[in-house]
């Protein structure tokens, strides 16, 4: 499992993800699931990959084997993010048009999905959740995240702190919250955490990290964000118990 996240603002972009890849008892492996396929100062294009490791292996040695050889399309080659978008969703489709019955024959989930997200001159940034059958929605300003993998655990604070106004290093603090509430509720996240914050209309990736196990910010905004969560319960008002809810014993035996 893994968990990725995109987030898209007036101000530019995040772009996050975990490492983790299995988890049990006594096995863990990890591997990077965030790239950046920029060419600075022309085009920023940044790929988080979710899913089968054999799939996402596949379609990134087909977008790297494109750029190699530089015939037909390239991520550095076409016009805008969408037909980018397009381009990559072919390439999962060809992926798995080749493994998927060999996978399906031994009971093995073969799904991957992809989120993209980057500016192309002449466009303003975007962001994008390719699925597993090639096709792809758009972040939008009423909805500017999208989440690939365990999303559950680090969806609520993006729903209650988020808007396409958020400044950019706020969305960013959000998105490492996000991971670590995964991480703390789910095993099968882990560290290293990749991060980018990209600035609208710079075409260079300025920012990026890569946080490890251990890594004192990720300890600290751990315990800064798990102290904050107990005062703020800890000033809840105590439940009115004399509301008027009715006599629900009643209500029970006259039904």
């Amino acid at each position: 499992m893994t968990y990725c996240l995109g987030i898209i603002t007036q101000h530019g972009l995040v772009i996050a993800a975990d490492s983790r890849t299995n988890a049990g008892v006594d096995y863990i492996s990890t591997y990077q699931k965030l790239f950046d396929f920029s060419l600075p100062d022309q085009r920023v294009l940044l790929l988080c990959t979710s899913g089968n490791l054999s799939m996402t292996q596949a379609v990134l040695h087909a977008l790297r084997r494109d750029l190699k050889l530089g015939e037909g399309d390239t991520l550095h080659s076409l016009p805008t993010l969408f037909d980018t978008a397009r381009y990559v969703g072919a390439k999962i489709r060809q992926v798995q048009e080749q493994d998927r019955s060999w996978l399906e024959r031994d009971k093995i989930d073969h799904h991957c999905s992809c989120l993209l997200g980057g500016q192309l001159p002449g466009e303003e940034p975007a962001l994008y959740l390719i699925y597993s059958q090639g096709n792809f929605v758009q972040a939008t300003r009423e909805t500017p995240f999208l989440q690939i993998g365990e999303t559950k655990y680090g969806k609520p604070i993006l729903d209650r702190t988020l808007t396409f106004e958020t400044p950019l290093e706020a969305a960013t603090k959000c998105a490492l919250l996000s991971i670590d509430s995964t991480m703390k509720s789910n095993i099968s996240v882990g560290p290293p955490i990749n991060l980018i914050s990209y600035a609208a209309n710079s075409f260079n990736v300025k920012h990026q990290l890569r946080l490890r196990i251990g890594d004192p910010y990720l300890a600290k905004i751990r315990k800064l964000w798990e102290t904050s969560l107990r005062q703020a319960f800890d000033q809840m008002p105590d439940i009115e118990w004399d509301h008027d809810l009715g006599n629900l014993q009643e209500d029970i035996f006259t039904d």
